[in-house]
């Protein structure tokens, strides 16, 4: 899978190439990083890519046109995939969109946005989907561009063990469990005896009904989308009746 960014900063991206599971998946070849500067597309002595906004306001705005001319560079160089910016106002990044991604095989293209933002005939005209990574703003669209990298690439085969992925948080539409290591006492605190019995069972059992809790507490949304999309167990329908004012 190939990801074209394009970026003011692109050292900031040696986090995601250079380091950890996605370093090791490019090392095996399953991802590769282009960054293009759009500075390098611009005339004008000072290498100008923003401007004052139309109507006033505070803070600059990129241009549409060295944007453009860095996306038909990227698109003459092979990368005919998805075009996608970020922005507060973008549809939310989740699990199923990552993996949707993953499951279709095509290249994507990331705009990381500066100042106030981007020229919004450039969005209109080149920009297939605007995503957000949370309700806040951020100074660019560099940290975006990477949690979508690394997102991805930890979704590609081969790149982690599959059982993994499987087992993470979202994979089952509920959150993750717990987890636990050695020692099995640690400051007083023991590891859970379910987990030491070595019943796969009960071991099963146990951590599904953590995951139940851990949502239900914290993402009770996910406990309905679960339960519409016929994710959700009778023995977790019951679990949750059980436990509802818990």
């Amino acid at each position: 899978m190939r990801f074209d960014v394009i970026t003011l900063f692109s050292p900031m991206f040696d986090a995601v190439y250079d380091h950890g599971i996605t370093a090791r998946a490019a090392k095996r070849g399953l991802w590769s990083l282009h960054t293009w500067n759009p500075r390098e597309e611009t005339e004008d002595n000072h290498r100008t890519i923003d401007d004052r906004p139309f109507g006033g306001g505070p803070g600059m705005v990129m241009m549409a046109e060295p944007l453009q001319r860095t996306l038909d560079r990227i698109r003459a160089s092979g990368n005919r995939g998805k075009v996608i910016s970020f922005a507060p106002n973008g549809t939310p990044l989740t699990d199923e969109k990552v993996r949707q991604w993953v499951a279709n095989d095509e290249s994507l293209v990331l705009i990381c946005g500066r100042y106030e933002g981007i020229d919004q005939r450039f969005l209109d005209r080149s920009v297939d989907e605007i995503v957000s990574v949370g309700d806040f703003v951020l100074s660019g669209g560099e940290l975006p561009a990477m949690v979508v990298i690394d997102a991805v690439v930890r979704q590609l085969p081969g790149a982690i063990k599959e059982l993994s992925t499987l087992d993470e948080s979202f994979s089952t539409g509920l959150l993750d469990a717990p987890h636990y290591t050695r020692p099995e006492v640690w400051q007083g605190e023991r590891v859970p005896e379910v987990l030491l019995s070595g019943h796969h069972a009960n071991i099963a059992r146990w951590t599904r009904e953590q995951s139940l809790q851990l949502t239900q507490k914290t993402r009770p949304d996910l406990i309905e989308k679960a339960r519409n999309e016929g994710k959700l167990t009778q023995a977790d329908e019951k679990w949750l009746e059980e436990h509802a004012d818990k």
